[in-house]
């Protein structure tokens, strides 16, 4: 039973979504996600950065949501929702999956981030995060003309990170609409029935 320590909204979401989409067993373990909690020594053991989520398999501790996807989908996914190694549809997998995260999700954790650390926000800094995240939109934009899914016609790993990422996007830039491509691509993902049952698992 994989445990998925997780607090309503953070990137603890993938790793319940891909759990969904292959069948893994998991239960969702509420955390505190207060900085004062998340310094705690009890959570700094879990998290050696104090940052949520964090995912126990056995003896195995993980507390990247990136890892955690492919652990799980190697683990648990039968050959689920990933190409095979060495061709270029694993290329172009693994490049938008970590695209999701260290490029486009980077911006607007910082934007989370600057509001927490300053009590007056510089909006010119805030702003100068949702232009790279526009940017991020802008290029996904470009790439999904005429495409399903990241990888070709096939829903796989990748779509699981963008889709959270696309998620912040809209949280963190509300009045920026998803462009036509983009759009359509995430009604297409967050229509998924794992989709709808991370949300329902998510504890608060």
């Amino acid at each position: 039973m994989l445990e998925i320590y997780h607090s309503t909204g953070t990137r603890g979401q993938r790793a319940i979504w891909a759990c969904e989409e292959v069948g893994a067993p998991y239960e969702v373990i509420p955390v505190d996600f207060s900085p004062a909690y998340r310094a705690t020594p009890e959570w700094r053991r879990m998290n050696p950065v104090g940052k949520v989520p964090v995912m126990r398999d056995g003896d195995l501790l993980m507390y990247e949501s990136g890892a955690m996807v492919q652990h799980i989908l190697d683990c648990y996914g039968a050959g689920q929702l990933q190409p095979a190694v060495g061709t270029a549809e694993r290329a172009l997998y693994l490049q938008w999956s970590w695209f999701a995260e260290s490029t486009f999700s980077r911006p607007l954790g910082e934007i989370t981030n600057h509001r927490r650390e300053f009590p007056e926000p510089i909006e010119a800094c805030i702003e100068e995060m949702r232009n790279r995240a526009r940017l991020c939109v802008a290029a996904l934009e470009a790439y999904m003309e005429g495409k399903t899914y990241l990888v070709g016609e096939a829903f796989s790993g990748a779509d699981i990170m963008m889709g959270y990422s696309l998620r912040g996007f809209q949280g963190h830039v509300p009045d920026d609409p998803l462009p036509l491509n983009v759009g359509a691509y995430f009604e297409r993902v967050s229509a998924r029935p794992a989709f709808a049952a991370m949300l329902a698992a998510e504890k608060p």
